[in-house]
């Protein structure tokens, strides 16, 4: 299994990448829709409510017995990856396709489009969690040092993303960086966990 403190570090860099997301996607919208509310809304709706879902939705996996949920985590990662290397060429057509229509019908696709990542964002705290407390045992310690990293890659994503990489790199190329951190995420957690199965033994196994 892969040790926690490995682990830390593999959700610090998780959330990392989807801070720098956050900001770059909601710039994205600004330059296609206008500095607005509209478009402050629907990034931080998107967010929020795919964040719930998706943590909703890997509670229920990572309670199902047999589970592997290191390799769920892993190939999470690398779909956000994926997702995200697009992104921004989704928003632009987005943007030319509901060009002149009625706001309602902007926000709708708009949203659906954010809501996908998000949610998938949103498992991996309850798959890792999962994870760690049952090759620990310790429930409060497991939740709260996996939010604290994660919450701390968020943080040092939006100073660096605001500061460093919007400048240097411009959109494109900063989410191009955080969907590489997805996939060197995912592929060294699906590599890890091909090796020691990734899998935790079912309720009530010994």
């Amino acid at each position: 299994m892969i040790r926690a403190p490995i682990l830390a570090l593999v959700f610090l860099a998780s959330g990392f990448a989807a801070l720098i997301y956050q900001v770059v996607w909601q710039r994205s919208l600004f330059a296609i829709y206008g500095v607005n509310i509209e478009s402050v809304t629907i990034v931080v709706s998107a967010f929020m409510l795919g964040l719930g879902i998706g943590s909703f939705a890997g509670g229920k996996l990572s309670a199902r017995p047999g589970r592997a949920l290191l390799r769920w985590f892993g190939g999470i990662e690398l779909a956000i990856g994926v997702f995200g290397a697009a992104s921004l060429g989704l928003f632009r057509s987005v943007g030319e396709l509901t060009a002149g229509a009625p706001m309602p019908a902007v926000f709708a696709l708009t949203f659906a489009l954010l809501v996908l990542p998000t949610t998938l964002m949103g498992a991996t705290l309850p798959l890792l969690v999962a994870h760690t407390v049952g090759t620990s045992g310790n429930v409060g310690r497991s939740v709260g040092l996996l939010y604290f990293v994660n919450t701390l890659g968020s943080a040092l994503a939006s100073f660096a993303t605001s500061v460093v990489l919007l400048a240097g790199l411009g959109q494109q190329r900063t989410v191009w960086v955080a969907a590489a951190i997805n996939a060197a995420v995912g592929l060294f957690v699906l590599i890890r966990a091909g090796r020691s199965g990734g899998r935790l033994p079912a309720a009530g196994a010994a």
